[in-house]
């Protein structure tokens, strides 16, 4: 892949993540490049990215949230035989191994809760080398800017994004961009 990843999301910084049907027929008629999938089933991802991908968008599954899928490596090797999608998002470090195999864009989302979930992002991130991070909440500017401090992985703030003033505070913190449901902000 001679495109990275990372420089989509540092010219378009903000994601939409979509939940459901109405949240994708919303993305479609944007300029937002990048969606997150966040929703679906074994039966209909393959139509989702596919009417992403026929809009010009850069589908990125959570494979975490498929209905029918398990949290096997198999289930990142279905993604990739059945569906156009450019990468995943998931919370397993393994899915995120096979995904990397397999030639797939690889976000690895994090939800940071307490002390402990911060200092395991680190340890998880150096094995994997994923080419990006989630971290939810998004909307935690000094705990980004010491995870920015922290790896040498770039940083996406997703979670309770709601408008432009938590995706400037995110961007200024060090996340190079922020993924948020809500529409009002991917018109930013």
């Amino acid at each position: 892949m001679n495109y990275s990843l990372r420089n989509m999301v540092e010219e378009c910084p903000v994601i939409a993540a979509i939940k459901d049907e109405a949240g994708l027929e919303n993305c479609l008629d944007t300029d937002i490049g990048i969606v997150f999938v966040l929703f679906g089933d074994i039966c209909s991802i393959s139509d989702i990215v596919n009417t992403l991908k026929e809009h010009g968008k850069t589908a990125m599954v959570h494979i975490d949230l498929i209905t029918g899928l398990g949290s096997k490596e198999i289930a990142v090797d279905y993604i990739k035989r059945m569906t156009s999608a450019d990468g995943i998002i998931s919370t397993k470090p393994m899915l995120i191994k096979r995904a990397k195999e397999l030639g797939l864009f690889t976000i690895q989302r994090f939800f940071v809760l307490d002390s402990l979930a911060l200092e395991n992002i680190s340890k998880q991130t150096d094995v994997h080398n994923t080419d990006l991070i989630e971290i939810l909440p998004g909307v935690m500017p000094k705990i980004i800017s010491r995870i920015t401090g922290m790896i040498n992985i770039p940083v996406i703030a997703g979670g309770l994004i709601s408008d432009k003033e938590d995706v400037i505070s995110a961007l200024d913190a060090g996340a190079v961009a922020v993924s948020t449901t809500k529409r009002e902000v991917w018109e930013l």
